[in-house]
C-alpha cells in the first residue's frame, strides 16, 4: 500500500492539477502491484513537502474550482507534453474528399512541434460538432468527449448526470457498462470527471481493439444512456429516501449525496467552494451540495440531459497512433444520427464582471472539540485576474511569477508566510487558468485569533515589496530551468500525455477559442525569455503584480472559523427534514416507501444475465501477450556498491536512484525518519542556505526528493526498510545532481530551531487534513500496523501514531533542540554508508557510461559503514478493533486479515479474485446499495495481508457484515467462461500498466530490492491466465480469516461509533483523532 507524497526540491509533474478525491488504496491495479511494479503493497511515506503523485477514484472524480488548487497549479497550463524527440513522422492525411463523404469539413490543420503531432480540427457538417484529432507516435491512445454543463444550481446534476451515463445504455442495456470495462479492459485510463462548468469523459489504452471498444461504449453512455428513462438510477447515483420498515426513520441515500457529504466534511474544500462561488460567475457548486441534492426531481434531471448532452454542444478529443480515418468513421455513426440544436449557444458562459472595490466573507467550519480552536482558523486572499481571456505570453508570465512566488520552498511569498509563525500551512494558493478566467489565492490555516488580519497583512506587504524589489536572478534561472526541463522530460506519470494535452486545450476550447493555442508553448516562452534578458525579470514581473493583484480591486477575502457544533447542527437540521417527511405521510405511503426501497435494493443486487453481459466488447485470451513486459536490466559493481543500469530512451535525461538501508536505525528514531528528509531538502549547509541550495538544484537539475520506504518481503520476517534519495538531470550535467545529492546528504546542518518547528507544524496540519479526507488511508495503515512490522513501521511514519508523536514534539522543539537536533545526525550516521547502498540509474546506454565518473566520486565520498549494529524490527500495534473519532458526516471502514497465516501459498489467481472482489461483490453491495462513494479491497502480496476498505460510507457495521460475506460469495459464485476471460485480462491490463521510461527503471528497482524474479513473473501470468472457478471457491477459504480472526478498523463520526458500540456491545475501542 503505496504512500505517495515525497520532500522535493522541485515540482511534481503530475500534469492537470485537479480536484481527484484521493483512493490511494483502490486503484485500479489494486491486486497486482506485486508483479507490476511492487509499489501498490509499498509504503512510500507521506512528507510534507510536495503534492505527490495522483490516484484516480474511479468514476466521479470532481475537477476543482480555481480556488481550490494548490501551489504551482497555473504550470500544469505550461506542461504541454511532447510525445517524442526523434524527427517528426509523416502521419496518416485525411483528405477533405473523405471527410466529406463522412459529413466533416476540415476546419484547420498544423503541425505542433511541441508535442511532435499533426493535429487537424474538423466540424461536423450536420451538428456543428467540433473533433480535435492529433496524430503521432504515441501508442497510449486517447479519446475523449467533453460537454459544456453549467449548473443553475447546487443540486448537483452535473455530477449526478456524469456518473449515471455510465450505467446503461442503448447498444449496451446492463447495468453498468463502465464497470464491466473496469473488469475486462486493458485500459490505461478509464473516468469521468466533473469541472464548474463542463464535463469529461476520457479513455485511454495502448491496444487498439480495445481503445475502440472503450470509445463505442463511451459515446452510446454520453449520446444514449439509459439513466434518462430510469429512475432507479437517479435515485442509486443521486439521492433517495430510504425506509426499511416503516417503524424506522428515514434517511437520505446516494452515492454523490454521500460524495459530497464527505466533501462539505473537509475544511480546505469547504474554503474553495466558498472562495469559487464567491469570485467569479461560478455562484453555484457543479458537485452538489448535499442540503440541495435532495431537491433536485427526475425531470430536471432528465431535461438537463436533453439540454446539453447533445453533439451541437461538444467537443471530441481523439490522440494516438491509431488511424485519423477510422476516428471519422467511428463518429459519423454516431453524429449522423442528430439534427443541429442550440445547446451550444445556451451553454455559454457568461464573464464575471470585475468587482468594483474587495468584500469580505467569514464562514464556519467542522472541527472537534480537542485541543486550542482559536488556533484553527483559516485565511484566504482570492483576486479574479481579468475580465477578457489573456494572451498566452500573459498565461505563460503568470505561470512563472506563480513559481517564482510560491512553487519552492525557498519561494518568496511561501517562505515569509511560514517563517512567520502566524500559521501552519498555506492553503489553496497558486494561480489557475482552468476556468474562464484566472485567479489567484493564497491563504494560511492554523491561524489563531488575533492573527487573522495580520496573515492578511503579510500577504498584501510581501507582494507590495516583492512588486517593488522583483526576484534574484538565481530564483528566475531556477525557476526557468525547472519549466524548460519539465517541459523536455515529457513525463506526465501514469497519467496518458494525450489527456494532459487535451484538458489543456480544452481550457481554451471550451470557451469557443483556439484549441490549438495552448499546445503552442516555444514562441511565447522564446519571446518572454528574450523579454527577460533585454529588460530584466523585474520589468516583467513586477507589472504583473501591479496590474493583476495589487490594483485589482476584484479581491475576495475568506475567513474560515473553527465550529464544534456545526456538524453535529448540520446532522440535526437533516434529521428534523426527514423527521417532517415522515411526518407527512400516510401508513399507505410509509409502506409504499418501504417497498420500493426494496425494490431498488433488489435491482441493485441482481446481477445482469449473461445475454446482456455479452454485449460489452470485450477482448479474448489470444489477444493478450503470454510473457510480461521485460526492462533491461545489467547488475553491476562500483567501489563496492551495487548498480543497477536500465538502457532506455529518456530523451537525453539521466533518473537516479541511491537507496540507503534503515537497518541500523534504532527503533525510537524512527518517528523522526520524514521530518529528517525534509530537513535535508530544507536547512541550509555552512556554506549555502536552504534558499541558495534549493535555487541550485532548481538551476542544474530535474529536482532530487528523498523518502522513506518500506515494504514486508514474502517468506521473510524482516522488513525491507529504505531510504531512497531519487534525482533527475540532463546527461551533461549528471556531474552537478551527485554532487548536489552528496551536498544534501552530508553537508547540510540540522541547526535552524525556528525551520524545524514550521516543518512540524506543517507536517500536523497536513495529518490532520489527511485524517479528515482520507480516512480510509488511515484505517488501513492501522490495520496493516496490527498485522505486520512493515506496516507498523510505516504507520510510525505517517498513520495516527506519527501525528500523536508530531503533537508531542510540537512542545518538545522548545525545551530540547539540541537534543532533536542530535537525534537528526544520529539518523544520518545510521543510514549513509557505501554497506547496503544501491544504486539504480535509468538512461541511454552512452549516457550510462558517461556517468560513471561521477558516480564513483560521489560513492567514494560516503562513510564504508553506518554508525551503530543492525537492529531487529518487530514492532506492531495491539490486535483489536478500533474506531477513530472525528468530525464527519460519513465513514471509512476497514477490515483485515493475514491469509498466509492459513497456510495459503501465492498463485496469480489471487489477483484476479481480488479485482473480481472489488468490482462485483464490494461495487454491488457496498457502493451501489449501500450508498458508500467507495468500496474496495487489496491484497498485499508480500505480507499476505487482504484489507477490505470503504470510502465516504453512510454504513458502519452493514459494511463490515459484507466484508463477512465475501467468502460465502465467492462459495456461492458461478461464473461462466467469458466472465472469467474478462477477469484475467482486466487483471493482465492492471499489470501490464503503462509506464514512462523512468517509472520502468523505478519498478526495476522495486522488483530487485523485494526479490521479485523475472522468473516468478512470468510463473504468477501464467497462473492468472488459467485462473479456473476452482481457484475462486478455494479462495473462499482463506478470506475467511479476515472474517474469523481480522482486525476492523474505522474512522467516523462519534455519533455512529456510539451507535454502533451498542448495536454490539463495545465492539470498538475509541480512540479520538480530532
Amino acid at each position: 500500500m503505496l504512500r505517495t507524497a515525497s520532500c522535493s526540491a522541485s515540482l511534481t509533474t503530475a500534469s492537470p492539477f485537479f480536484r481527484h478525491f484521493p483512493l490511494s488504496y483502490s486503484s485500479l491495479s489494486s491486486s497486482t502491484g506485486a508483479l507490476r511494479a511492487p509499489g501498490r503493497n509499498l509504503r512510500r511515506v507521506a512528507s510534507p513537502a510536495s503534492p505527490g503523485r495522483r490516484v484516480f477514484l474511479r468514476r466521479g472524480v470532481r475537477v476543482p474550482s480555481a480556488a481550490g488548487r494548490g501551489v504551482n497549479r497555473q504550470l500544469s497550463r505550461l506542461y504541454v507534453r511532447a510525445v517524442a524527440t526523434q524527427p517528426a513522422p509523416s502521419y496518416p492525411d485525411v483528405g477533405q474528399d473523405e471527410a466529406e463523404k463522412l459529413g466533416f469539413e476540415k476546419v484547420s490543420e498544423e503541425f505542433i512541434s511541441e508535442c511532435k503531432s499533426k493535429a487537424t480540427l474538423f466540424k461536423h457538417k450536420k451538428t456543428g460538432c467540433e473533433v480535435m484529432s492529433v496524430s503521432n507516435e504515441d501508442e497510449n491512445k486517447v479519446f475523449g468527449i467533453v460537454l459544456r454543463t453549467p449548473p443553475k444550481d447546487s443540486t448537483g446534476i452535473p455530477h449526478i448526470l456524469e456518473h449515471s451515463v455510465l450505467c446503461g445504455s442503448r447498444k449496451y442495456p446492463l447495468k453498468e457498462p463502465f464497470v464491466e470495462l473496469l473488469k475486462g479492459s486493458l485500459h490505461t485510463f478509464l473516468n469521468a470527471f466533473t469541472y464548474p462548468d463542463r464535463t469529461c469523459y476520457p479513455v485511454a489504452s495502448t491496444n487498439t481493439k480495445d481503445f475502440y471498444n472503450l470509445v463505442d461504449v463511451y459515446l452510446d453512455a454520453v449520446f444514449f444512456p439509459k439513466c434518462v428513462d430510469d429512475v432507479h438510477t437517479f435515485q442509486q447515483e443521486g439521492w433517495h429516501y430510504e425506509l426499511n420498515d416503516p417503524s424506522e426513520d428515514i434517511s437520505y441515500k446516494g452515492v454523490v449525496f454521500n460524495e459530497m457529504k464527505g466533501v462539505y466534511s473537509q475544511p480546505d474544500n469547504i474554503l474553495g467552494r466558498i472562495a469559487q462561488q464567491a469570485n467569479n460567475t461560478y455562484g453555484v457548486d457543479s458537485g452538489g451540495d448535499p442540503k440541495d441534492i435532495p431537491n433536485l426531481t427526475f425531470e430536471e434531471f432528465k431535461d438537463f440531459h436533453r439540454k446539453y448532452y447533445h453533439p451541437s454542444n461538444a467537443r471530441i478529443w481523439f490522440y494516438g497512433d491509431d488511424d485519423p480515418l477510422q476516428r471519422l468513421r467511428i463518429l459519423s455513426e454516431y453524429l449522423d444520427m442528430f439534427e443541429a440544436s442550440p445547446s451550444r449557444d445556451t451553454s455559454k458562459i457568461e464573464p464575471q464582471k470585475l468587482f468594483s472595490e474587495p468584500i469580505r466573507i467569514v464562514e464556519k467550519y467542522p472541527v472537534g472539540r480537542d485541543g486550542d480552536l482559536k488556533k484553527k482558523n483559516m485565511l484566504c486572499v482570492n483576486w479574479l485576474l481579468s475580465e477578457k481571456p489573456l494572451d498566452l505570453e500573459t498565461q505563460l508570465a503568470l505561470g512563472f511569477l506563480d513559481h517564482l512566488m510560491l512553487g519552492t520552498p525557498a519561494s518568496p511569498l511561501r517562505k515569509i508566510l511560514l517563517e512567520s509563525g502566524l500559521g501552519e500551512a498555506l492553503v489553496s494558493s497558486g494561480m489557475s487558468d482552468e476556468l474562464l478566467q484566472p485567479q489567484f489565492s493564497v491563504g494560511m490555516k492554523g491561524v489563531s485569533e488575533d492573527n487573522v488580519q495580520k496573515v492578511e497583512e503579510l500577504i498584501m506587504s510581501t507582494l507590495k515589496k516583492l512588486a517593488e524589489e522583483g526576484f534574484e536572478s538565481d530564483a528566475v534561472e531556477a525557476s526557468m530551468n525547472t519549466i524548460e526541463f519539465s517541459l523536455r522530460e515529457n513525463n506526465t506519470g501514469s497519467f496518458p500525455r494525450g489527456l494532459s494535452l487535451m484538458l489543456q486545450s480544452i481550457a481554451k476550447w471550451i470557451y469557443d477559442m483556439d484549441p490549438f493555442e495552448p499546445l503552442k508553448y516555444t514562441e511565447p516562452l522564446k519571446a518572454l525569455k528574450a523579454r527577460i534578458a533585454e529588460e530584466g525579470s523585474k520589468a516583467v514581473f513586477s507589472p504583473l503584480i501591479e496590474q493583476f493583484i495589487l490594483n485589482n480591486s476584484h479581491r475576495v477575502t475568506i475567513e474560515m472559523q473553527p465550529d464544534p457544533e456545526k456538524a453535529s447542527q448540520e446532522e440535526a437540521e437533516e434529521k428534523s427534514i426527514l423527521e417532517k417527511v415522515k411526518a407527512g405521510m400516510t401508513e399507505e405511503d410509509l409502506a409504499e416507501l418501504a417497498r420500493a426501497t426494496e425494490e431498488l435494493r433488489l435491482k441493485q443486487e441482481t446481477p445482469d444475465p449473461p445475454e446482456a453481459l455479452r454485449c460489452v466488447p470485450s477482448l479474448n485470451l489470444s489477444d493478450i501477450p503470454k510473457e510480461p513486459t521485460y526492462v533491461p536490466t545489467e547488475v553491476g559493481d562500483i567501489n563496492g556498491v551495487k548498480v543497477l543500469r536500465h538502457d532506455l530512451f529518456t530523451n537525453d535525461i539521466v533518473y537516479a536512484e541511491v537507496v540507503f538501508d534503515m537497518g541500523s536505525l534504532k527503533h525510537e528514531l524512527l518517528p523522526l525518519v520524514p521530518l529528517f528528509c525534509q530537513s535535508l531538502m530544507e536547512m541550509g549547509t555552512k556554506d549555502l542556505s536552504f534558499v541558495q541550495l534549493n535555487q541550485l538544484i532548481g538551476r542544474k537539475t530535474g529536482g532530487i526528493s528523498v523518502y522513506p520506504l518500506t515494504s514486508s518481503v514474502r517468506g521473510k520476517d524482516e522488513p525491507c526498510s529504505k531510504i531512497i534519495v531519487r534525482g533527475k538531470s540532463m546527461a551533461g550535467r549528471a556531474d552537478d545532481l551527485f554532487n548536489l545529492m552528496n551536498c544534501l546528504l552530508q553537508e547540510v546542518q540540522f541547526t535552524d530551531q525556528q525551520r524545524f518547528k514550521q516543518f512540524v507544524s506543517q507536517s500536523i496540519a497536513r495529518m490532520e487534513n489527511r485524517v479528515r479526507g482520507s480516512g480510509h488511508g488511515v484505517a488501513a495503515a492501522r490495520m496493516d500496523a496490527m498485522l505486520n512490522v512493515a506496516g507498523w513501521m510505516s504507520e510510525q511514519m505517517g498513520g495516527l501514531s506519527y501525528l500523536e508523536f508530531l503533537r508531542t514534539l510540537e512542545k518538545k522543539v522548545g525545551e530540547d533542540w539540541e537534543g532533536i537536533s542530535s537525534s537528526l545526525e544520529e539518523i544520518r550516521r545510521s543510514l549513509l554508508a557505501k554497506n547496503g547502498c544501491i544504486v539504480n540509474m535509468t538512461a541511454d546506454g552512452k549516457s550510462l557510461t558517461n556517468i560513471e565518473k561521477s558516480l564513483e566520486k560521489f560513492l567514494d565520498l560516503l562513510p564504508e559503514s553506518p554508525s551503530g549494529g543492525l537492529v531487529t524490527w518487530d514492532g506492531r500495534l495491539p490486535l483489536r478493533n478500533e474506531a477513530i473519532v472525528i468530525p464527519t458526516q460519513v465513514n471509512y471502514v476497514g477490515k483485515a486479515g493475514n491469509i498466509y497465516s492459513t497456510g495459503y501459498e501465492l498463485d496469480g489467481s489471487a489477483y484476479v479474485i481480488s479485482k473480481h472482489i472489488s468490482n462485483t461483490w464490494l461495487w454491488d453491495r457496498v457502493r451501489v446499495s449501500g450508498g458508500a462513494y467507495g468500496g474496495f479491497c487489496d491484497f498485499d502480496s508480500h505480507s499476505g495481508v487482504f484489507s477490505f476498505l470503504s470510502y465516504r460510507d453512510p454504513n458502519l457495521l452493514k459494511t463490515l457484515d459484507i466484508y463477512d460475506g465475501t467468502g460465502d460469495f465467492l462459495r456461492g459464485l458461478d461464473v461462466d467462461q467469458e466472465t472469467l476471460t474478462k477477469a484475467v485480462i482486466g487483471t493482465i491490463g492492471d499489470v501490464d500498466s503503462y509506464q514512462l521510461p523512468d517509472a520502468k527503471g523505478y519498478s526495476s528497482l522495486m522488483r530487485h530490492l523485494l526479490g521479485v524474479t523475472d522468473e516468478e513473473r512470468l510463473r504468477k501470468r501464467e497462473e492468472i491466465l488459467t485462473t479456473s472457478l476452482k481457484d475462486f471457491k478455494d479462495f473462499a477459504k482463506a478470506i475467511d480469516v479476515v472474517r474469523d480472526n481480522g482486525v476492523a478498523v474505522a474512522v467516523a463520526s462519534a455519533e455512529d461509533i456510539d451507535a454502533a458500540n451498542n448495536a454490539r456491545s463495545n465492539f470498538f475501542e475509541v480512540k479520538k483523532a480530532l
